[in-house]
């Protein structure tokens, strides 16, 4: 039986290409070995910048591509990333938040599929969903709006 030691200079190289693309994790495998490098990925763990950069732009896209009414709305949770948003946990399942629900600090709004890895988005904060400003199978930008916790 061949021992696996994870080689660092891979893990580092997978570390900094989560940093630069935004990923929450990534997976690598080769001859049978797999190495999965994940980190968290809230809204308090971006930069300051980018958080600042993103609310302070109009929204490009609200509601699947209608005009921007508005730039982005006191208490909306934006995307962290690029990639394709889904409202249930797969296909046919339930919603994971409504229109109306109370939310806990942490608990999954929505995923954010980017390069076919599935990144839970959790909610910033406890509130209310007043509104969810994205469909279910629709692109998303870095930065643009999802939905609003008061």
């Amino acid at each position: 039986m061949t021992s696996f030691g994870p080689d660092e200079d891979l893990v580092r190289r997978l570390s900094d290409l989560l940093k630069d693309t935004g990923l929450s994790e990534i997976e690598y495998e080769a001859d049978g070995q797999r190495i999965r490098v994940a980190r968290s990925l809230t809204a308090g763990a971006l930069p300051v910048a980018a958080l600042e950069s993103a609310a302070g732009r109009p929204a490009e896209r609200v509601n699947g591509g209608s005009p921007p009414e508005e730039a982005v709305p006191k208490g909306a949770v934006v995307a962290p990333m690029v990639g394709t948003a889904y409202l249930a946990p797969e296909p046919g399942a339930a919603q994971f938040v409504a229109l109306g629900d109370r939310v806990e600090e942490g608990q999954s709004l929505l995923i954010i599929e980017a390069m076919k890895v599935m990144n839970q988005i959790p909610s910033p904060r406890a509130g209310r969903v007043t509104r969810i400003l994205v469909e279910d199978g629709h692109p998303v930008e870095f930065g643009e709006p999802l939905m609003v916790i008061e």
